[in-house]
């Protein structure tokens, strides 16, 4: 299947998922309807791994079907996002876990908290003992497992929980990307067997399980290089819409005040299709880089790292701009529920809330690499 064949069916979904934003809103979570269009199509298998029914297409076709499922419902390309990333992350476990997950077919969903959260891992024969608190699991209704952090006294790991394992606590009551359901996960006691567990900094990094089981490109980087990406899809997809929306709405208006022939609005809507073109570039490149560095087995620098970090910073602070820019001065009525406007502009400033999106805070190491330091957080 070509990257064509798979941004088409992504584009066939965007009427229908426009159609449901504000319902999604509302039940926030993606609607069963949404989810089983998002299977159906067969988006989801992109990150897959090949062995369990996956596709034989690049990772970055993830990227863009996400953005185009973003343009139509930010919530739902957001989570289909996380859970085609997810797909593919699970690939760097042990082939046991990989076979329990994926064990009836591909179409397994699975939500993750990624961080330690408030929890307590203790080390038994066989396993782990682990019970805690997480926060913001997107896309957790529809999901059979989850991914949730830990502390070791040998770094953070990965443990995959099926539903069975975890309480979903509905705490999503929020301003944007309302319709994720990104919900609180809670864990009382229960046992994690060894091969469901996995060092997160090693994957792909000094691990190489998952290049050793699948021979794809995608195993043979370090999962934290690529992971993210995932994220600012969406963010791009939002963009998008929000410059297609005031395109739309302006064209054909004319006289004074905010209209086509305003040269504010002409400026501003110059300003921001740039904005999103060098974002989406800057994302393509990045891909294109980290897979060729994949493909000839080189080792990725602690410089390069950063960067790629920084990258993703920069690329979600470009699509902010570009959508605030728009929202500045697409007037009174952008602040109406009824108006697709103030949805976009509630959703950007939701995605970048996190860390790694702040330049402050993601793009910082590359600065203190770049200077001779070493990094003081992750890359």
């Amino acid at each position: 299947m070509t990257l064509d064949e798979l941004l088409k069916r992504a584009s066939a979904m965007v009427p229908g998922l426009k159609e449901r934003a504000a319902h999604t809103e509302l039940l926030r979570r993606v609607p069963d309807e949404s989810v089983q269009d998002i299977l159906a199509s067969g988006l989801h298998r992109i990150g897959v791994p090949r062995r369990f029914g996956g596709l034989d297409v690049e990772y970055g076709s993830m990227l863009e079907a996400g953005a185009v499922l973003s343009s139509g419902c930010a919530s739902t390309g957001w989570c289909y996002s996380i859970w085609s990333a997810h797909s593919w992350l699970i690939g760097f476990w042990p082939l046991e876990a990989q076979q329990e997950v994926f064990g009836d077919g591909p179409d397994v969903l699975c939500s993750s908290s990624l961080n330690p959260g408030v929890s307590t891992l203790e080390k038994v024969t066989g396993g782990y003992r682990l019970s805690g608190h997480w926060k913001f699991s997107s896309g957790s209704d529809a999901a059979a497992w989850v991914m949730l952090g830990g502390n070791t006294p040998g770094g953070l790991v990965w443990m995959l929980l099926p539903r069975s394992d975890y309480e979903i606590i509905d705490t999503w009551f929020v301003s944007g990307l309302k319709g994720t359901g990104s919900k609180d996960i809670v864990v009382e006691d229960v046992f994690v067997p060894g091969h469901r567990v996995t060092e997160s900094r090693k994957a792909g990094d000094g691990d190489w399980t998952g290049w050793d089981i699948h021979q794809d490109d995608r195993y043979r980087m370090p999962a934290l290089v690529l992971l993210g990406w995932d994220l600012v899809a969406p963010m791009i997809g939002i963009t998008m819409a929000m410059i297609d929306e005031f395109t739309q709405r302006l064209t054909g208006t004319s006289g004074p005040g905010r209209t086509a022939d305003s040269e504010g609005v002409q400026v501003r809507l110059s300003q921001s299709s740039a904005e999103l073109d060098a974002a989406r570039a800057l994302m393509r490149a990045d891909i294109r880089e980290t897979f060729k560095k994949a493909r000839n087995g080189e080792a990725f620098s602690t410089l390069e790292r950063a960067r790629f970090r920084r990258d993703k910073a920069f690329v979600a602070q470009s699509c902010l701009s570009s959508v605030n820019r728009l929202f500045e001065l697409s007037g009174g009525h952008a602040i109406f529920d009824s108006s697709a406007f103030q949805r976009h502009h509630r959703d950007i400033q939701a995605a970048v809330r996190r860390d790694g999106f702040i330049m402050e805070l993601g793009g910082l190491q590359y600065g203190r690499v770049a200077l001779g330091l070493e990094p003081n957080g992750r890359i």
